[in-house]
């Protein structure tokens, strides 16, 4: 049997928070309802935090109630405070993620507060997570590169890693926020963090602003990573991150899957159509290859 990759689909979150005009509830919901038809089983729907540092996710518990995500366990919200946490336990959320960086400067810029910091705060709040049965992720930013501060060595991030883990974050992703590193690179990191972390608890995310996007993702499977994060089309971008484009796309990824042997559970076709739905239907033009070179976008 081949070996199977889990994609968590992070484009109803993470490719759309950025988005500088409006975003109908309906297209959010419409997005969700056709990345399940597609096979997605890990879906990041929304996020509570504040509406006004984050405008286009304010909608995230209609989004929820009518997509059937409470009480879901594939799906998760981002929560950056016990506000949050509390919003995304009222409204039946069962996995969470909590969001710092490698870079004191880009934690500053995002959240307010120095990586230490964010640590600190985000302790109590895993542990009242895990006590309500709630299953949480850590994303770690800036593993190779911030705009402001520049190139980030392998270290902190396993440093950062490793307190997530500590503090019981049941899987790390590594974001490569500015999509400029090669495989090379994510090779440094990933190996200084798997030795804090277990492969089979981290999840590459990457960026593709340089077209990098594959190449890194396939370097994280070359290494042992069988968890990646992708956006149908490309969606993506840092409000935070200037000059930083979308996500790996969901459909690049799973042709690269498909064509290496490798066993996952979303099919191409209902995915290609969920593309075509942010085209068509949201105005969104899909940066992905596969998108253009099968279906002509």
């Amino acid at each position: 049997m081949s070996e199977h990759v889990a994609i968590v689909e992070v484009g109803p979150r993470d490719g759309l928070q950025a988005r500088k005009d409006p975003v109908a509830t309906t297209a959010r919901i419409g997005l969700v309802e056709h990345l399940r038809r597609a096979g997605a089983r890990r879906i990041e729907v929304g996020s509570f935090v504040s509406p006004r540092a984050v405008p286009r996710m304010a909608d995230t518990a209609e989004v929820m109630a009518a997509t059937g995500s409470r009480g879901r366990d594939g799906d998760m919200v981002l929560v950056a405070s016990e506000r949050g946490l509390d919003q995304a336990l009222e409204n039946g959320a069962r996995a969470i993620a909590v969001f710092t960086a490698a870079s004191d400067a880009f934690a500053e810029k995002n959240i307010g507060r120095t990586v230490a910091e964010s640590l600190a705060r985000f302790r109590p709040l895993v542990a009242k997570a895990r006590d309500a049965g709630v299953f949480v992720r850590g994303y770690v930013s800036t593993i190779t590169d911030c705009p402001y501060s520049g190139r980030i060595a392998p270290h902190p991030v396993s440093e950062v890693s490793r307190a997530l883990r500590d503090m019981g974050c049941g899987e790390i992703s590594l974001g490569e926020t500015l999509g400029k590193a090669t495989p090379a690179r994510i090779a440094a990191v990933v190996e200084a963090v798997a030795r804090h972390v277990p492969l089979t608890e981290l999840a590459a995310h990457f960026h593709d602003t340089y077209g990098m996007g594959i190449a890194n993702v396939a370097e994280a499977l070359r290494l042992g990573i069988r968890t990646v994060d992708a956006a149908a089309g490309g969606l993506g971008g840092c409000p935070f991150a200037p000059g930083a484009s979308g996500n790996v796309a969901t459909e690049d990824v799973l042709y690269l899957l498909q064509g290496e042997g490798y066993d996952c559970e979303i099919s191409m076709e209902p995915l290609l159509d969920a593309v075509a739905f942010i085209e068509r239907d949201m105005g969104i033009r899909p940066t992905s290859r596969v998108y253009k070179a099968l279906r002509g976008g």
